[in-house]
């Protein structure tokens, strides 16, 4: 899972390796209640340092089998985890991923999600290969959905109870697509 250089102002995107134990189980417990709707495997699985290690030892057995892979966003100034990229439900034969995402309370609406999110999906068409991503995301998550929509991801359809909250509700949920044809045409709109 290697990266070459993933970065943007002062933060710099890379692969979450089990050297991150404490810091990132730091940011998970930081921002717990955020993440306990939408995050249901991340929150259970991470309860305490214990339960974390165990939680990393699993993905790094899934990221050998090239089925998920997790990253880190990192403010370099500060020299601290701020956020997580992730790509899961993997699919080599389209190949298609989806791509999750969070950040930092503290760094919640200033921008960095955006810009982290669309410096990520741009390396993961180019690096991957992917002929399309997409994201889901409940109604109620009006962030989520507008990094989606400022990335290039258009709606794609609302899918009837496709998640099972934290508190046992089943939720519709919006799909968001973006094709690598649409991330190639954006590149070259930009020069």
């Amino acid at each position: 899972m290697a990266v070459s250089s993933l970065s943007f102002d002062h933060y710099a995107i890379r692969p979450l390796v089990e050297a991150d134990l404490e810091p990132y189980f730091k940011l998970v417990d930081r921002n717990r209640a955020r993440l306990e709707q939408f995050f249901t495997g991340t929150v259970s699985r991470t309860r305490t340092l214990a339960d974390t290690r165990e939680f990393l030892a699993d993905i790094t057995r899934r990221v050998e089998a090239r089925s998920y892979l997790p990253y880190l966003i990192v403010d370099d100034k500060a020299n601290r985890l701020v956020g997580f990229l992730d790509l899961k439900n993997i699919d080599w034969n389209i190949p298609k991923a989806e791509v999750g995402c969070y950040m930092d309370a503290d760094l919640a609406g200033h921008g960095v999600a955006t810009r982290a999110f669309q410096v990520f999906c741009d390396y993961c068409f180019a690096h991957f290969q992917f002929e399309k991503l997409f994201l889901r995301t409940h109604e109620s998550n009006v962030a989520a959905r507008r990094v989606a929509e400022r990335a290039g991801f258009q709606v794609e359809g609302i899918i009837r109870c496709d998640y099972k909250t934290t508190a046992g509700l089943l939720v519709d949920l919006i799909y968001y697509g973006r094709l690598c044809s649409t991330a190639a045409a954006s590149r070259e709109g930009q020069t």
